[in-house]
């Protein structure tokens, strides 16, 4: 399965810290809010990727991230010219997915907790699997009804009045139609093409996987000022209190087998003295240890 970041956009809730940089290259705590995404897509397996910015902030992306090398995955780039809804994303990167099935992140949403996606992605064969979230304000996402059956049977962007508490988060798993299905949407009132209809498409066709994410997994939208700001905090507590580090790519490659221990090795002494760096050198340190990760 492919991988798609979206990192484009105006940000402009965030004015005027964007005004610097894009949205998803601000700080979440110690990393870039890009790591996050790419980590959590690298954890469930993804290693080719195709990550679409503005023309402005595309650069910045690139100089950040590279080819995909020091993480042990492939990431390519592409332009987007003027946002036009998430749907977008399958268009311009359609020669990228090819024949293949595809996932969707969007750059600023962060993952933590449990193995769910993990199990979703090795259980995928075709149609779609979205997840499903409780949140308190559902009126400011896509919004998942349930029958008594549990089985998923409306999904409606932004509703005034909320079918159930479960919102759509920004991450998606698609089979290879869903370039067919995108190119095929009209643009809504707001002139966009809706992942929603998207999802829609895949519901009506009963090819529509829907999992309910556990209570004790947080997902994090850092959309906005508040948001980022409670991101950070909630990043920073993680890490003091577990001593692990939450988004880091480098260790999930390492992790899934992406990077070998030597080439880990190898990418922390290109990093300066930090300490991002003193955490990996101790990841390098315990494998060693326990004999994991050796050529």
């Amino acid at each position: 399965m492919k991988g798609i970041i979206l990192a484009g956009g105006a940000g402009s809730r965030l004015y005027p810290l964007t005004l610097v940089a894009s949205k998803q290259l601000q700080p979440v705590y110690d990393k870039p809010m890009v790591y996050y995404p790419l980590t959590t897509l690298i954890e469930s397996g993804v290693r080719e990727f195709c990550l679409i910015s503005t023309p402005h902030d595309l650069p910045r992306f690139q100089q950040l991230l590279g080819d995909g090398s020091a993480f042990g995955v492939r990431i390519e780039y592409r332009e987007q010219a003027r946002p036009a809804g998430i749907a977008q994303a399958f268009l311009i990167a359609d020669t990228f997915i090819g024949n293949d099935s595809v996932t969707l992140i969007l750059g600023d949403n962060i993952f933590y907790g449990g193995d769910t996606f993990a199990r979703a992605f090795a259980d995928f064969t075709a149609g779609a699997t979205i997840f499903g979230y409780h949140v308190n304000d559902p009126e400011r996402y896509g919004v998942v009804e349930f029958d008594a059956q549990g089985r998923a049977v409306s999904i409606e962007e932004k509703p005034k009045q909320p079918r159930s508490n479960y919102a759509v988060p920004g991450l998606y798993l698609y089979d290879n139609e869903v370039v067919a299905i995108a190119r095929a949407l009209k643009p809504s009132p707001r002139g966009e093409l809706e992942i929603t209809d998207v999802n829609n498409v895949y519901l009506r066709r009963g090819a529509m996987r829907v999992c309910r994410l556990a209570r004790g997994f947080a997902w994090l939208d850092a959309g906005t000022s508040s948001s980022l700001h409670e991101a950070s905090a909630y990043v920073q507590t993680i890490e003091k209190r577990q001593g692990i580090k939450v988004g880091c790519p480098e260790e999930a490659a390492f992790r899934r087998g992406f990077l070998t221990l030597p080439a880990l090795a190898a990418a922390i002494g290109r990093m300066p003295h930090c300490e991002y760096r003193d955490y990996l050198e101790g990841v390098v340190t315990e494998a060693r240890r326990l004999g994991h990760g050796q050529p």
